[in-house]
This record gives C-alpha cells, sequence and structure tokens, in this order.
C-alpha cells in the first residue's frame, strides 16, 4: 500500500498538539501506520510559524529531517529567503512535484495554515481511514491531503535520505 501524506488543520496554534494523542492512540490500535510525522503551532501574534518533527511517534522517521526542513520553508519561509537560492529551491521544488507535493497542495496548505492555526503532517501507510476521521471528530481538524503512489513514495525517501 502506498503512502499518504496528510495534512490536519486546526483552528488553534495548540490543536495539532492535542492531535497527536490521536494519532498515537490510533496507532496503537493499528488503525494507522504512522511512518513520520511533524507539527507547525503558527500563535496568532508571531510572523513565523515553530515546527517539529514528531520522533517520539515514529521512531527514526521515514522522511528525515531533511525533508520536513524543506517542505516548510517552501510553505513559511521561502519568500523570507530572497533570489539567490531560487535555482536552487527550483531543483528542489521539481523533487517535491515528482513525489506529488504540486503547487496545489503548497497553495491549499500557504492558504490555510495561517497566523493563530496548527497543522500536523504526517506520512502514513495503512490507514483505515473511517475509523481514522472519527477519532478526529470533535477536535475541529480539516483534512488537506495527498496520495503518493508506491514509486512516489519510494522516490521521496530516496530524495531525502539522510
Amino acid at each position: 500500500m502506498a503512502g499518504t501524506l496528510t495534512v490536519w488543520k486546526f483552528d488553534s496554534p495548540t490543536g495539532a498538539d492535542t492531535a497527536i494523542t490521536t494519532l498515537e492512540d490510533l496507532q496503537k490500535q493499528e488503525l494507522i501506520t504512522v511512518l513520520d510525522a511533524a507539527v507547525v503551532s503558527w500563535p496568532a501574534d508571531k510572523k513565523k510559524p515553530k515546527t517539529h518533527q514528531l520522533n517520539n511517534v515514529t521512531g527514526a522517521g521515514a522522511l528525515g529531517g531533511t525533508f520536513w526542513g524543506l517542505l516548510f520553508g517552501i510553505l513559511f519561509f521561502i519568500p523570507l529567503i530572497g533570489a539567490a537560492v531560487g535555482a536552487a529551491v527550483g531543483a528542489l521544488t521539481g523533487a517535491m512535484t515528482d513525489v506529488g507535493i504540486d503547487n496545489d497542495f503548497i497553495a491549499q496548505v500557504k492558504d490555510k495554515v495561517t497566523p493563530g492555526t496548527s497543522a500536523l503532517f504526517v506520512l502514513t501507510t495503512d490507514a483505515t481511514i473511517d475509523r481514522v476521521h472519527e477519532e478526529f471528530r470533535g477536535q475541529s481538524a480539516e483534512l488537506i491531503s495527498t496520495n503518493l503512489s508506491h514509486e512516489q513514495e519510494s522516490q521521496l525517501r530516496e530524495v531525502f535520505a539522510d
């Protein structure tokens, strides 16, 4: 089964932190296999969000810090970097597109994850989708997701292997 990169957006800066517990419970019940995960928390009064990889849920993490750093850079920090790294960023965003993280996905996340919100980014397999949705009900979470083919998932791992 191919992996799914899922983004759950929450209407508060702490919503994603609360959702980590739900994710851990789902994994314990074997309703989902978490390969890697990260959280973005964006207090309303800050210019930039705080981001961190969830090593406690995933162990080593399938994608590693390089992937999350790049993804979050593209989503939240690139406009601040300037033109000097434009070509390098272009090449890396090309690699992201090859693995199913396209402009639509990026635009959707940028549009929805804003000051005063948070998001849980998760790479999973074997999800029992209806049960997962049930568990998140009541947490005012909005789902933004992209499905990866086997090929895209292995490309993603290859590109971002630490």
